[in-house]
């Protein structure tokens, strides 16, 4: 049976998004990746050069699949978030791994920045209030933390909210709170 080179690569990544999502990229075994990749160390460095290259890759990868899946659209930034939180639901590994990038690079500039970036840009064109009121960026930060934060951290979920409260009615909560920062209830204006 041939080689196939395109098959060894997706194999790779899928492992390393597992392993780095468990682990970061300080933890993160390039043993572990190989084994459960099946392909051999040598392919990893050949193909994606060392660890944090193996781990920009799956980022890029990562955020590629999160462009496609949660497109900029022309819903109201509400609805964007809820399409956000049930995507990070579904798929909390995407989750853990801007938070292992945040814990790893800190403010350095991150991997595919300038297409993030973009994506980010159209999400504001988008999602501009027609009455201009409020920063819009603030908007948008603020939706992609409550939707985060509030995926990311189950612990202060349950100690706050309490165990009974469902991720389904979170999602409800959320988009409401959207909604009033979409109103502009509370946002400066900024240059």
């Amino acid at each position: 049976m041939a080689y196939d080179s395109t098959a060894t690569k997706e194999r790779i990544l899928a492992a390393a998004a597992t392993e780095f999502a468990a682990h970061g990229v300080a933890g993160a075994r390039v043993d572990r990746i190989a084994a459960q990749a099946q392909a051999n160390k040598r392919a990893i460095y050949d193909y994606f050069g060392d660890k944090n290259r193996l781990f920009a890759a799956v980022l890029e990868r990562l955020m590629a699949d999160l462009a496609q899946a949660v497109p900029p659209g022309d819903e109201d930034l509400s609805t964007y978030a809820e399409r956000l939180f049930d995507y990070h639901r579904a798929h909390p590994e995407a989750l853990r791994l801007l938070m292992w990038e945040a814990l790893e690079l800190g403010d350095q500039p991150v991997p595919g920045e300038e297409d993030r970036t973009r994506h980010y840009q159209d999400k504001l064109r988008v999602t501009q209030p027609a009455d201009g009121a409020g920063d819009p960026r603030v908007r948008l930060f603020l939706t992609l933390g409550l939707v985060g934060w509030s995926l990311a951290m189950p612990q202060l979920r349950r100690m706050i909210l309490g165990p009974d409260h469902t991720l389904d009615g979170l999602r409800t909560d959320i988009a409401h709170a959207v909604r009033a920062l979409s109103a502009g209830d509370g946002l400066p204006e900024r240059p």
